[in-house]
């Protein structure tokens, strides 16, 4: 797991309650599920109204890299190249045909295939340029649902206090009543900042990070292997795609370079 993404919401949320207790106040002050629904149920709507069924589903699926620990996975990678890059230089770009059904990354394998088939480096680029924008541009999507949530609730808060407090004129008669919903009334607007500020936009920002190192593994890929296409020298290669490793410490990045 990710301990700056469990820690940061654990921190947010204690912080809160811890802030809340202290100045005498209870949980039950705060869980109205009336507000809850107002809010989660507009907010999920809006969302849906924006963007289709699928990309709303594949974000909250994403969910889960936000909470998993970064897998170091460029040093394999670069090490992976590396030894395709020695294998052709020995053997011949056509001899990487027998490494392919080890390859479990789809991007890499389709580049490395069209490699051994005798595509043109210049030809491989354009081919596989396509494919890399067409998945940035749906991964893109992905950090832009909960933005639109974190843009979205804190005004459907504000409407599940105002809605609130319309059922409070309703009772002005009776003073103790109108306090208690009023307090109730505002309940949303926290809520709906809360999830916005706490979760959604936070939750986007990482997601963003991770979409962004994705994206990165593959162009690392691609110059990886138009490289060894183009015959390369395997330490030129290595050189070349250590700028890829953002990853790594400037000890390591000075003796790459």
């Amino acid at each position: 797991m990710d301990k700056a993404s469990i820690g940061g919401v654990l921190l947010a949320v204690l912080g809160i309650v811890a802030g809340l207790l202290m100045e005498g106040g209870n949980l039950g002050q705060i869980l109205q599920p009336t507000a809850a629904l107002i809010v989660f149920g507009g907010t999920l709507g809006a969302v849906l109204l924006q963007f289709p069924l699928s990309t709303v589903l594949d974000a909250f699926k994403s969910l889960a890299h936000v909470f998993a620990a970064p897998r170091k996975q460029n040093d394999e990678l670069l090490r992976l190249l590396l030894s395709f890059a020695n294998k052709a230089r020995r053997q011949g770009v056509v001899s990487l045909d027998a490494d392919l059904n080890a390859i479990e990354d789809p991007f890499l394998k389709r580049s490395l295939m069209l490699a051994v088939d005798g595509t043109e480096p210049s030809d491989l680029r354009k081919i596989m340029r396509v494919s890399l924008d067409s998945a940035m541009e749906r991964e893109d999507q992905l950090p832009m649902v909960f933005e639109s949530a974190g843009g979205f609730s804190p005004t459907i808060g504000i409407l599940g206090a105002v809605l609130g407090l319309i059922q409070v004129m309703q009772h002005l008669d009776n003073m103790q009543e109108v306090g208690r919903g009023i307090a109730v009334a505002f309940v949303a607007t926290i809520y709906g900042v809360g999830i916005a500020n706490l979760f959604f936009l936070p939750f986007a920002g990482k997601m963003r990070i991770r979409i962004r190192d994705a994206q990165q593994r593959r162009e690392m890929m691609l110059e990886g292997v138009i490289s060894i296409l183009e015959g390369m020298n395997p330490r030129m290669l290595e050189v070349k795609l250590a700028g890829f490793l953002h990853e790594a410490s400037p000890e390591k990045k000075e003796r790459a370079a």
